[in-house]
């Protein structure tokens, strides 16, 4: 092995241990995710009543249904929330750990930037970016297979839906140069 192959690795004696916990309270997770729910309800339930909620004289309107699902989706958390607030309960283990923490968001994080892309890319170009960056970089996959697989994937989301089914998908500047 010539001196340019050796690879030196440093370990900083700082670092926290992978399996240390990253967050250790399960009362405080609890009440962050129902706050979080409850004003994901109230998001959806304003926006489902501004598209209407009532009946007109074809049925319910756009809104009628997500609405009373936003309802309920509220009144779960909210019950969640005081049930967490009001129970008296020692933690006896980690919530979550660093290393599944990673794990989480090295998915989180490219779904999230997928959900942002489809805006400007459309659906199959950051589809296509998705695929081939969730095998290449989580799954440790060859580069030429990852493109590939993207590729064929997505190609045939393509003929699925939008010519077999002729379902509208967001599009972005590639489709509108193919014309569609």
């Amino acid at each position: 092995m010539s001196n340019s192959e050796i690879e030196i690795v440093v370990d900083d004696p700082t670092a926290p241990e992978a399996n240390s916990p990253a967050v250790t309270n399960t009362r405080v997770a609890e009440a962050v995710v129902c706050v979080l729910l409850i004003g994901f309800a109230l998001l959806l339930g304003y926006d489902n009543w501004r598209t209407g909620i009532g009946w007109d004289s074809t049925g319910p309107q756009a809104g009628y249904f997500p609405f009373y699902l936003s309802v309920i989706l509220g009144g779960a958390s909210l019950y969640g929330l005081v049930t967490v607030l009001l129970t008296r309960r020692q933690d006896a283990e980690t919530f979550v750990t660093r290393a599944q923490l990673r794990r989480v968001m090295a998915v989180f994080v490219p779904t999230l930037l997928f959900c942002l892309a489809t805006q400007f890319l459309g659906m199959y170009v950051a589809s296509f970016l998705l695929i081939a960056g969730f095998m290449r970089l989580v799954g440790k996959i060859a580069w030429w297979k990852s493109l590939l697989t993207a590729f064929v994937f997505t190609a045939l989301m393509f003929v699925t839906f939008d010519i077999a089914f002729d379902v509208i998908m967001p599009k972005g500047p590639l489709e509108a140069a193919f014309g569609y």
